[in-house]
């Protein structure tokens, strides 16, 4: 009896100081269920470290090490399949040195898996953490590596994980001819509301069919999501998925400054400790700034001044001054059109300085990459108001929600 109390109470510690996560990804689910779709397989496996189980054991690993899965080889996307790549950096294909497996490179010479890159596979597995915004290369990674499986016969695996900005919240304008791009690979909103699972059936659905292809799709869900989950709420660990995205907070500061940062002549905090989460300049009012931005009470944030010396990328080594924000409601905060209202007030206050005139030509074409048009940046530049564009910025988005509700896999 006594050893008994003491196992109990042994189990109750452990529950209190090590507590299983709420969510179970799809590779804990294929783990639970023996690898059995991958079984008499030969496995390629696209990810990066963001594939992780729930004790942080890498996927590569867990289906190295399994006597149930043949794992031929890997593929990275932009960062690498290891991770040791900066944003935009060219990756080379080499042997893994852990494992001996040949790893093909995505972001490279190809962007899409060649017929040779696919030889002797049978089914690709993808495994890779999304932020839940467009411009983020990985879903346009997958929606390629979908269609290269749909022209090679090949099956397509992918395991299930959050949106860390959960499955409620969709921004933005959808993509239009002419914009179509590597970060801006489909026409879906900026920040789109979907789990990679359901964005792969919604490609298969309307990509793909558009170009006469069907892939063997199989996702495996994850287990106890819910849509108004964000990533915190899920009791997993964030593992950064790419070098300015290192918390578990840093999908949100992405989709409320990613777009601006495009201009180059102004920080949000990347080059510094607070990436995405600043807006800053040589010329800028903090105090005057922060008091502005305040007074327009955009719901859930805040906005502190601060200054600050960046030590790469823009204003390396200078002293720059702006706001840094808070999110302080994550359920109502309207995340993209911040970026938006920034300008709209630093041309009050500066109407000198024009953040368009500023940019160079390749920043604007980036810029109009992002945004997936270039009728936000001609229509907002007129009057520098985001009410001459709001109506069309958020009437894409409002449709794509309800139409993409049937591939929802999780209420």
């Amino acid at each position: 009896m006594k050893k008994l109390l003491t196992f109990c109470f042994t189990l109750l510690l452990a529950s209190v100081l090590f507590p299983q996560p709420k969510v179970k990804t799809g590779l804990e689910v294929l783990k639970a269920e023996n690898f059995k779709i991958l079984k008499g397989k030969r496995v390629g496996l696209i990810t990066n470290p963001t594939g992780v189980d729930n004790n942080l054991r890498s996927t590569i690993d867990i289906f190295y090490q399994s006597p149930e899965v043949n794992l031929v080889a890997l593929y990275g996307p932009e960062h690498g399949v290891r991770g040791a790549h900066s944003a935009g950096e060219y990756v080379g294909s080499y042997t893994d040195k852990y494992t001996g497996v040949p790893v093909y490179s995505l972001y490279g010479k190809t962007r899409k898996p060649s017929k040779e890159m696919l030889k002797g596979v049978d089914v690709l597995v993808y495994d890779i953490q999304d932020i839940g915004s467009r411009s983020y290369t990985y879903i346009s990674t997958m929606g390629l590596c979908m269609e290269a499986a749909a022209e090679n016969g090949i099956q397509f695996v992918v395991l299930d994980r959050p949106n860390p900005l959960g499955g409620n919240l969709v921004e933005g304008n959808l993509v239009e001819d002419g914009f179509f791009s590597f970060v801006s690979q489909f026409k879906i909103p900026y920040v789109y509301g979907l789990t990679a699972g359901e964005l792969a059936l919604f490609l298969n659905d309307t990509e793909l069919k558009a170009k006469g292809l069907h892939c063997n799709l199989t996702v495996v869900k994850m287990k106890n999501w819910k849509r108004e989950m964000t990533f915190d709420d899920t009791g997993l660990f964030w593992v950064p998925t790419s070098p300015h995205i290192p918390d578990v907070d840093s999908p949100f500061y992405y989709a409320l400054s990613g777009i601006i940062g495009e201009l180059g002549d102004i920080s949000n905090g990347v080059g510094y400790t607070l990436p995405f989460e600043t807006f800053a300049a040589q010329w800028i009012d903090a105090e005057k700034f922060a008091d502005e931005m305040n007074k327009l009470n955009l719901p859930g944030l805040l906005f502190r001044p601060i200054s600050y010396k960046p030590y790469y990328s823009f204003g390396k080594g200078e002293i720059l001054h702006g706001v840094h924000v808070y999110i302080t409601d994550y359920k109502h905060v309207r995340l993209s059109e911040t970026q938006f209202k920034v300008m709209e007030v630093l041309h009050k206050m500066y109407p000198d300085k024009n953040l368009f005139e500023m940019a160079d030509s390749s920043r604007i074409k980036m810029f109009d990459k992002v945004c997936g048009t270039d009728k936000l940046r001609k229509s907002f530049e007129k009057n520098f108001d985001f009410n001459d564009i709001k109506e069309f910025f958020y009437k894409g988005s409002k449709k794509f929600k309800e139409e993409s509700k049937k591939y929802y896999l999780y209420n």
